[in-house]
């Protein structure tokens, strides 16, 4: 089966929508559905549309891939860990200073409900490299860069001619040591890669040359399929090396027994989690998904204790405009315990710090002041 081809057959209408799941929707309820799916576009693949539970009402998969009324709820912001600010060369971000970031589209075999960059999957390509030229004299002039993740959007959405120029590209590099692929299609549409001989030869040759990483994108233990761990597989027959970051989400994964169970069949199929994020206060995201911190790393230690090894590898971290800062844990009286995984300014590098936080607080201030 054509990937290509199976991808046009996406769920990407209300009237689709309607009818597939028979959903029974009123015109009242279409008309709303079509005017969220007008402001963040909505493609859902047949495969992973048929892993949703038609007797759930609160079916995580669900919950996933169908758009919500709590999408109109415009609190938050569009951009919340200064992406625009870190932006170097159209289509590059260098806010770490080892690693550079290439959006390579705009495009994602399915548009998730969650997405941090809801202002640009699906329909705006303003972001997204098309001058790989200049990226690649950035990347060379900046010798102390030491990996490039290509994302997008999803990278593997990418023709497999565009994956070539990136690899052939980017390998020859002598001061990146590994290059990443963040895609979540092991999760989403499987198919892309276990269907796709051209694309695995293309990673296993350029593999033998620069180590290739996947990072992909497991939310919850019924993503782990037969077919997504076909999938997995596949890539891991030919060397690649397969993490995980997984996004704390609320009526999603906000409970200790669904992330330990995830955690577990991750390492069982040679996935190793890497990082648990707290989900982004971002504009059509926000309300519906996070969860306060303190509950949250409550929850997160309550999971940790029913793990071991691999399994429990993984730092619980939010994306903020100042850098990666790790949660470690919870202190007294209301108070968390932080740590600058990684950071824009160097001076925080490694610092440790503590807040005291409100209840219902799920993220940090911009400024935080050490």
């Amino acid at each position: 089966m054509d990937w290509r081809k199976e991808l046009k057959n996406n769920i990407t209408t209300a009237k689709e929508l309607n009818e597939t799941l028979n959903l029974n929707l009123s015109p009242k309820d279409m008309n709303k559905l079509e005017q969220i799916i007008e402001r963040y576009p909505m493609s859902v693949p047949k495969y992973y549309l048929s892993l949703i539970n038609p007797d759930d009402p609160d079916d995580p998969i669900k919950k996933l891939c169908i758009p919500s009324i709590s999408e109109t709820d415009m609190s938050g912001s569009f951009d919340t860990s200064g992406e625009a600010d870190n932006t170097v060369v159209t289509g590059l971000q260098h806010k770490y200073s080892r690693t550079g970031m290439l959006l390579s589209t705009s495009n994602c075999a399915m548009y998730c409900r969650h997405c941090f960059r809801k202002r640009l999957v699906g329909h705006d390509d303003d972001e997204v490299n098309t001058h790989f030229g200049d990226i690649l004299s950035y990347i060379k002039d900046h010798k102390e860069m030491s990996n490039v993740l290509i994302s997008g959007g999803d990278s593997f959405l990418n023709s497999n001619k565009k994956i070539e120029s990136y690899l052939k590209e980017l390998s020859v590099i002598d001061h990146l040591v590994y290059i990443r692929f963040g895609t979540r299609t092991p999760v989403v549409f499987p198919l892309r890669i276990y269907g796709d001989e051209e694309l695995l030869k293309i990673l296993e040759y350029y593999n033998n040359i620069k180590q290739i990483y996947i990072i992909t994108h497991f939310n919850h233990p019924n993503e782990i399929t037969e077919e997504s761990t076909k999938a997995i597989k596949a890539l891991r027959n030919i060397g690649i090396v397969v993490r995980n970051q997984t996004v704390l989400l609320k009526g999603i994964n906000d409970n200790p027994k669904t992330m330990k169970t995830l955690m577990k069949d991750l390492i069982s199929i040679g996935v190793t989690p890497y990082y648990i994020f707290q989900c982004r206060p971002v504009s059509g995201v926000k309300s519906q998904f996070q969860v306060p911190l303190l509950k949250a790393a409550k929850l997160i230690e309550e999971t940790r204790t029913e793990l071991s090894g691999l399994s429990k590898s993984f730092k619980y971290v939010m994306s903020h405009n100042l850098g990666k800062i790790e949660i470690l844990g919870s202190m007294n009286e209301g108070k968390l315990l932080f740590k600058y995984h990684q950071t824009k300014d160097e001076e925080n590098a490694g610092k440790i710090f503590e807040l005291k936080l409100s209840q219902d607080q799920a993220w940090l201030p911009e400024e935080i002041k050490l």
